[in-house]
């Protein structure tokens, strides 16, 4: 079984980045699945895209919207990318996958003049 398969026909995945300390920080986010790649559409100053700039190894495991796990955790690398291509093409796929409530939420994210990032995260890169 692929270790991605245990994502398929979830809403949430808790993704877990780590301090500079190591402290692992758990976060529960939207995301969505192209192949054996999964991408997350988050705020450029948002913790967790600090974290992941500064160091790419993460653990992920399906989640509740809460971030309570569902699955195996697993091990693998994400790297930020704003720009306009890869937000293009996670957003395009966000909407594929969430519809609506991704629309409200981006529209919401656009009224504060937020900016915006992807993380790519692939488990083996």
């Amino acid at each position: 079984m692929s270790s991605l398969k245990q994502f398929e026909k979830q809403q949430y995945l808790v993704i877990e980045s780590f301090r500079k300390n190591g402290q692992g920080v758990k976060t529960p986010v939207w995301f969505a699945q192209d192949g054996e790649t999964l991408y997350v559409w988050t705020e450029a100053t948002s913790g967790k895209a600090k974290r992941i700039r500064r160091e790419g190894n993460v653990n992920i495991a399906p989640s509740t919207g809460s971030g309570e796990v569902l699955g195996e955790w697993v091990k693998a690398v994400a790297t930020a990318d704003a720009s306009p291509t890869a937000l293009a093409q996670v957003q395009g796929l966000m909407v594929k996958k969430y519809g609506l409530a991704y629309r409200a939420f981006a529209l919401l994210g656009k009224l504060r003049k937020s900016e915006y990032t992807t993380l790519k995260i692939q488990v083996n890169p």
